[in-house]
């Protein structure tokens, strides 16, 4: 279990670190009466007055058929008018959400080589998103959710190089998308500051808080290639 030890009164639950996919349950913290709470919800936010849960949702992403509408991420760029996300934005319902890495995919040597993304110190990100709490109608079963904030990372010398570039679009406007790390410096910020005071803290992390290793064997794979 991650235990924050830079922030006074965390109230951690009782839960292991594991892997998390969409519409799992993870851990995420919340700023509460003074403290700040760890609750275990579904990582993908349920729009509010939805009738069911969002895997059995009947809408579907425009041109994939038999896909659900995916909520686990939320395009930071305007999201006060997203109709899933905008009372939350709006409300301060900012979250973090521990993780020891997560993972993209990166298609530079015309296959997919997936990046385990980790911290160069070894310590876990705190990833920034928003969260909820919906009542099942039928139930009455109160379930937690978040979704994680992206933002735009074109220019980012590391992450740019993930995802499938798109043909269509310039290399300086594919709209890579980027998670959003909050240092330990600026968490009781995020959970509990004013909206000018955590825009400046939504940005990619900086290159030198990676660890480079997938990047390195990727690099190592291209240049295998170019013999």
């Amino acid at each position: 279990m991650y235990v924050a030890k830079h922030a006074a009164r965390w109230v951690i639950t009782d839960y292991a670190m594991r892997t998390v996919g969409p519409n799992q349950d993870g851990v995420f913290f919340v700023a509460a009466d003074g403290a700040v709470v760890g609750h275990v919800g579904q990582w993908g936010l349920i729009r509010p007055g939805q009738p069911e849960r969002i895997d059995y949702l009947p809408s579907k992403v425009p041109g994939k058929r038999g896909r659900p509408r995916s909520t686990n991420n939320a395009r930071v760029e305007g999201i006060e008018k997203k109709v899933t996300f905008k009372v939350a934005w709006a409300t301060g319902r900012r979250c973090l959400a521990p993780a020891a890495w997560y993972q993209e995919p990166n298609w530079e040597t015309g296959k997919n080589i997936w990046w385990q993304l980790k911290r160069a110190d070894g310590t876990p990100w705190m990833l920034a998103g928003l969260w909820s709490e919906w009542t099942d109608p039928k139930t009455g079963e109160l379930v937690p959710n978040f979704t994680l904030l992206t933002t735009n990372c074109d220019s980012h010398p590391l992450l740019n190089r993930l995802h499938k570039p798109n043909p269509e679009l310039p290399p300086d406007a594919q709209d890579k998308r980027s998670l959003i790390h909050v240092d330990p410096g600026d968490w009781e910020t995020w959970l509990r500051g004013r909206h000018q005071d955590v825009l400046p803290l939504i940005k990619p992390p900086t290159v030198e808080a990676f660890d480079l290793s997938d990047a390195i064997r990727t690099d190592e794979a291209l240049a295998a290639l170019r013999r």
